[in-house]
């Protein structure tokens, strides 16, 4: 499949919206469309599902749209529904191209649409609902299953995830990495756009820009392109600038005119580079640092039970000044409630929570943005930091993407959005040393939410933070804390190493980085360096940590084996020597060798003395010995003997030894393969 639009233009309104624009899909290319709001992705995607025509242009030759076959399209639509009296089931049967319902076809169809249904959060008993009788995003849902189950060879989605959550974002991620056809995806979740894209177009002044890779790949492309397109136009300045002051300086001498003259013309001919454009998200360079740094151990819970009328968890942890973590759960699992307990807004039910010495505090959450002023931009923040001059506190607020005309909106007229952003850039800006945020992101774009994540970033304090963004997750947390099953667990990662182990443990891998927030503790320890050894020891990283600390219980084992059969081993060798160096053994061993039957030298080579029978009396008559009566062994041959059963004693001693060592290496073994 080949799909190419070449030189097309499209106008709305008699504004043109896309100009000269070419593109190119082929496949079961999965392709992501981005662009600052009002760059035409909508109407791109209403050009490529047949709404739209490109404008009639008179020096374009080729048909502008041309496709390797006749394609079918499928489009996700706002009004999806002409008849929302019919039921779902009916609705959803209705289009399946197959009519014979006992048609292995049609079971395979039905059986589809059973498992999308329940895959978007719906029951069996929803099938009999009528589709008037859904919300709105409910509906929406609906048509992108109708859509799915259409199986388009070009798939078009306009924001597919605004009404999922979190897990059925993640089935819809690998349902179009498998899809079989191609998708083209227009939305604001970067995360979805990464699992999903092969690659990226960018629009950008009614023209379209192909970026190799996922959205997170698009981003450091673009960088460099940009790096090396300022690079290009500052080296041309430069040259035109030298060309320049050549004209000057000969133009009015005769014998240097024609020079002159020809350098003007070089530069007459010169390609112009076009002055490349500021990128609307301003890239902050540095550091945040908290006015005050704060002790090391910044929160700490023991057995805190979190909750209002009822217990949601009870947990234990420590949270250490610079860290940096994102929370996750399930709605309900008490995410809110623990930032709010830590923030003292809300007092645990039992247990023991403290902030550490010197914290000082900033908190966000949704309600934190409901502020009201008459106010413009400029004036608000000012109030809040008065000792700033006017200059500074525009400076600020360019870094927050309120430069300009921005800074002088009121803030009553500002979106929501808008509003979160002033307040987190109070929040930043009065730089307390520990900072937790209740979905800081919502309701932003994405350049509002890169730019914030570039603070985030850049901010040296502690954060603990919820947010449904994953790629905010991403970007900001260095580990997370999971609320699951009334539990907390610690994961001393970030989210993408976090969500690989999740998707391993899917396949059958356990998810061995996962643990008891409490024992968060023995991670912390690991990665503390005294300062003294801080010269010749380089601090280790997180992963690192980790594997020291699943590791060190089998360690711990393995050296202490090691160390007892190392103990037994020179203890067995030194009984050995000793009896073999003394001079009973050599007289013993002569002693044998000479007499006739004084000495029996056994397997182990210890030597017993056998009973002698001697005739007594006359009669020169055998008689039986007394059994009552042992036979007397002489003093040096017992010590002999005890000597050596002492040496046989501890030499199968380390011989055990030496077995509990070997299973603890293999233990040990099989844990690193695991890890690694």
């Amino acid at each position: 499949m080949r799909y190419q639009i070449r030189d097309g233009t499209v106008s709305l309104g008699g504004n043109v919206v896309l100009s000269h624009l070419n593109f190119e899909i082929r496949g079961k290319e999965k392709v992501a469309i981005v662009g600052a709001n009002g760059a035409g992705k909508t109407t791109f995607l209403r050009l490529l599902a047949g709404e739209l025509l490109l404008d009639r242009d008179d020096k374009r030759r080729e048909p502008g749209i041309e496709a390797s076959r006749r394609l079918t399209v499928g489009i996700l639509r706002q009004q999806a529904f002409a008849d929302s009296g019919r039921t779902v089931e009916e609705e959803l049967l209705l289009n399946c191209p197959h009519k014979d319902i006992s048609s292995r076809e049609w079971l395979e169809y039905e059986r589809e649409y059973d498992v999308l249904f329940t895959r978007f959060g719906f029951g069996k008993e929803d099938k009999k609902r009528k589709i008037s009788e859904f919300s709105g995003g409910e509906q929406t849902r609906i048509a992108l299953i109708r859509l799915l189950l259409e199986k388009p060879e070009l798939l078009l989605l306009d924001e597919p995830t605004n009404h999922l959550d979190l897990e059925r974002t993640k089935w819809l991620e690998g349902y179009l990495r498998e899809y079989p056809h191609a998708v083209i995806v227009v939305s604001h979740d970067r995360f979805f756009l990464d699992q999903v894209a092969d690659s990226v177009w960018e629009l950008e002044d009614g023209k379209a820009v192909k970026y190799p890779g996922n959205y997170t790949a698009y981003r450091q492309e673009k960088k460099k392109r940009m790096a090396l397109w300022q690079k290009a136009w500052e080296r041309q300045q430069q040259e035109l600038a030298r060309l320049e002051g050549v004209v000057k300086r000969f133009k009015h001498k005769p014998a240097k005119a024609s020079f002159a003259q020809a350098k003007k013309k070089q530069m007459e001919r010169m390609k112009r580079v076009e002055a490349p454009k500021r990128e609307k998200l301003p890239l902050f360079s540095g550091e945040i640092h908290p006015l005050v740094l704060g002790g090391k151990l910044v929160f700490e819970a023991e057995h805190l039970e979190i909750g209002y009328e009822q217990t949601i968890l009870e947990l234990s942890l420590r949270i250490r000044r610079g860290q940096k973590i994102g929370l996750l759960g399930e709605n309900g699992a008490g995410k809110s409630t623990f930032l709010k307990t830590v923030a003292g807004i809300l007092s645990g039910r039992k247990g023991e929570a403290r902030l550490g010495r010197h914290i000082t505090m900033g908190y966000f959450d949704q309600h934190s943005a409901e502020i009201q002023s008459d106010k413009s931009v400029l004036e608000h923040f000012h109030s809040q930091f008065p000792s700033l001059t006017d200059k500074e506190a525009r400076s600020v607020l360019g870094a927050y993407r309120f430069g300009g005309r921005e800074a002088g909106k009121r803030v009553n007229d500002l979106s929501g959005g808008e509003k979160a952003r002033l307040v987190l850039a109070e929040l930043l800006q009065s730089r307390p040393n520990f900072l937790i945020l209740d979905e800081p992101t919502n309701h932003m774009d994405i350049p509002a939410k890169e730019t914030l994540e570039a603070m985030f970033q850049a901010y040296t304090g502690t954060i603990l933070f919820v947010s449904h963004d994953r790629y905010f997750i991403r970007q900001v947390a260095e580990s997370i804390l999971c609320f699951q099953e009334g539990k907390a667990y610690y994961y001393p990662f970030g989210y993408e190493h976090y969500l690989e182990r999740i998707q391993k443990g899917r396949r059958g891998v356990s998810l061995t980085a996962q643990v008891l927030a409490e024992d968060q503790a023995l991670i912390d320890s690991l990665r503390a360096v005294p300062r003294a050894e801080r010269h010749r020891l380089r601090e280790i990283s997180s992963e690192e940590a980790y594997e020291e600390w699943r590791l060190a219980p089998v360690t711990e084992k393995m050296e202490t084996a090691a160390r007892a059969y190392e103990e037994m081993w020179l203890r067995s060798e030194r009984l050995r020597r000793e009896w073999e160096e003394s001079e009973m053994f050599w007289t013993q061993e002569v002693r044998s060798e000479t007499q006739e039957s004084g000495f029996k030298v056994q397997e182990s080579g210890t030597k017993t003395q056998e009973p002698r029978f001697e005739a007594q009396g006359p009669e020169s008559e055998m008689q039986e010995p007394n059994p009552e009566v042992q036979p007397e062994i002489p003093q040096e041959q017992r010590v002999l003997g005890e000597n050596q059963m002492e040496y046989e004693a501890v030499r199968n001693e380390a011989a055990e030894a030496w077995r509990q060592w070997h299973e603890s290496c293999l233990e040990w073994f099989e844990l690193w393969e695991e890890l690694n």
